[in-house]
């Protein structure tokens, strides 16, 4: 029935991954959800030629990234709502205790968020950021400081909301 080998291996292998991957990048389980089904609807009809690159991971994470910046950059307002998101969270979402942290980065504009999640989530450098963003250098840097800032911030602020950060 596969008509292209190896998608659904690549599926069942990387899927919780780029599910929390896209919780990174989006701070909602829900997003992120919707995020990597987008990702692998294009990936899959990119195949044939992915699965011959080193590492169709990369691809798939630098397509997530992509997206989810085209995704905000159509949406630059915040959207209120009267009702509070739902706090049910699935296994593959960080734990109880980190959940502060990942409260207060989800909180960050998602420019800052994106650029901090790929510096130390995924562990690139500005460059690689650069060109997965499509913005200079010189703006991941400042994103990165800002972002970095609002954390720190936040977090000193409120020890006993976000548990022990020593």
């Amino acid at each position: 029935m596969d008509d292209e080998p190896g998608f659904d291996d690549f599926v069942a292998e990387q899927a919780g991954t780029l599910l929390r991957y896209g919780y990174v990048l989006t701070g909602n389980p829900h997003d992120a959800a919707d995020l990597v089904q987008e990702t692998l609807i294009r990936l899959r009809g990119a195949w044939p030629r992915v699965r011959r690159k080193d590492s169709p991971h990369s691809y798939a994470r630098t397509t997530m990234a992509r997206l989810h910046i085209s995704v905000w950059r159509r949406h630059r307002r915040e959207h209120l709502t009267g009702e509070p998101p739902e706090g049910v969270h699935h296994e593959v979402f960080p734990p109880d205790e980190e959940q502060g942290l990942w409260e207060e980065l989800a909180a960050l504009p998602r420019r800052q968020r994106a650029v901090l999640v790929l510096r130390y989530y995924e562990q690139l450098t500005d460059a690689e950021i650069a060109k997965v963003l499509g913005i200079s250098t010189g703006t991941v840097r400042s994103q990165a400081f800002r972002g970095l800032a609002k954390l720190r911030s936040s977090l000193s602020s409120s020890p006993a909301t976000h548990g022990s950060m020593r």
